[in-house]
């Protein structure tokens, strides 16, 4: 049994009714968008989270990445991470570790998170194959498929597979002149793995036996964007689309295995560049959902990558984008701390709530917080704001000098307060 086989059949999963009733959206809506792969709601039974929709004209949704690597191992760190991001409102939680005991990393997660938990077992197998064989390139099909089992049996909702990476796809990566080739983790793997072995991708060739190890555990396969462009100059790109266009494919045959599926995409691109990446990738897979990182509108602000992903995503979500994968600032730079965490999910729930107001979503929290900000009330706009505890710091830092309602950037001379005193008397 998975969502989608189920709502194939006409039945309402307890699951799918959560989802209609957090998106206050009839609950047949949702199931016919489950049973034609428009919405995925990721949901290992192992796991069981929290039911999320992520789809068709559904709120935009955030995920938070976190992980070791091998130059910063802290198992406590990564916990408290996942607690950061589930207190800052993350709807999903991605774990990327590359470094230390994997499996015990994945499953203390595990227990800690009660939102849909994603990976990306490409990474396990090769840093596996690097202690067994010497060498990513050296890894087995087997190893490939073995993790890619062994991880869903462990609860995870949701895994990255890379089935786009081709020899197809990397023969046009090799005619494509892009400033930086290819800036995906798990897509470098399986480009090196296809040049050194000269075969065919085995999660590409043996598809249907992914989607056998997928529909056991409803896990929700997230078709990764290994050919995503790291550089503005390479944005929308013959190799991004000839990946794109591959993914098209399986994402049908994913939907008539039942088993439910979303796309990644696109990288570093100009604004100009969103609404047509976007549009396109929704018609080549029939509005699969899109799961977008960023996207990063320039390439010039180490640092602040939060910001260039949270003004990115707002725009891809108002076009159509389904789910954002959030920046830190410190994207491109180091591993994130847990403030960085922080940052990153508040930057990303903001540019998803300026996307959803767009389509028009929730505007009535604008609206009752703008009342709010009328009357003065500063613990409804607390309660109403993205982000109250730093709402709470800025204000209780530097209040009023004299007994006012407003705050000290006007004091006395508030706007509010005058119009209120002169406008209504006349």
């Amino acid at each position: 049994m998975t969502q989608i086989s189920e709502a194939k059949k006409g039945k309402i999963t307890e699951q799918i009714k959560n989802v209609a009733k957090n998106e206050n959206i009839d609950v047949e809506i949702i199931r016919r968008r489950v049973a034609s792969g428009k919405i995925v709601i990721p949901f290992n039974p192992i796991h069981s989270p929290n039911s999320l929709g992520i789809g068709k004209r559904l709120r935009v949704k955030v995920n938070a990445n976190i992980g070791t690597s091998m130059e910063h191992c802290n198992i406590n760190e990564e916990i408290e991470k996942a607690k950061v991001s589930m207190e800052s409102g993350a709807h999903a939680i991605m774990d990327l570790s590359t470094g230390g005991d994997l499996d015990k990393i994945r499953t203390s997660l595990l227990k800690t998170v009660n939102v849909p938990f994603g990976t990306v077992p490409i990474y396990q197998a090769g840093i596996e194959a690097i202690e067994k064989h010497g060498a990513i390139v050296d890894m087995t099909e087997d190893d490939m498929f073995n993790i890619f089992e062994h991880q869903a049996k462990q609860g995870v909702d949701f895994a990255v597979v890379h089935v786009g990476v081709t020899k197809v796809s990397v023969e046009r990566l090799r005619k494509q002149k892009r400033l930086i080739p290819m800036v995906s983790r798990g897509g470098s793997f399986h480009m090196a793995w296809i040049l050194h072995n000269e075969q065919e991708n085995p999660l590409y060739k043996n598809f249907d036996y992914l989607l056998e190890i997928a529909s056991k555990y409803d896990l929700t396969l997230s078709l990764g964007d290994g050919m995503r462009s790291g550089a503005i100059y390479d944005s929308n790109d013959r190799a991004k689309f000839q990946e794109l266009l591959i993914v098209g494919e399986l994402i049908e045959r994913a939907r008539e295995k039942g088993v439910q599926a979303m796309v990644e995409g696109p990288g570093h691109m100009p604004l100009n560049d969103i609404q047509s990446n976007i549009q396109v990738m929704k018609t080549v897979t029939n509005e699969a959902p899109y799961f977008v990182l960023g996207p990063l509108v320039t390439d010039i602000a180490p640092g602040y990558d939060h910001f260039v992903g949270g003004i990115g995503g707002a725009i891809a979500g108002f076009a159509g984008a389904d789910f954002l994968c959030y920046l830190t600032p410190a994207e491109h730079l180091s591993l994130p701390d847990k403030d960085d965490v922080r940052e990153g999910v508040i930057a990303a729930r903001i540019a998803a709530h300026a996307a959803d107001l767009a389509r028009g979503i929730d505007r009535d929290i604008d609206i009752n917080f703008s009342k709010a900000r009328e009357d003065l009330n500063w613990e409804k706009m607390f309660d109403l704001c993205i982000d109250p505890k730093k709402a709470r710091e800025y204000r209780e830092k530097r209040l009023p000098l004299e007994d006012t309602n407003a705050c000290s950037m006007c004091g006395k001379l508030c706007a509010i307060e005058m119009v209120k005193k002169h406008l209504k008397k006349g």
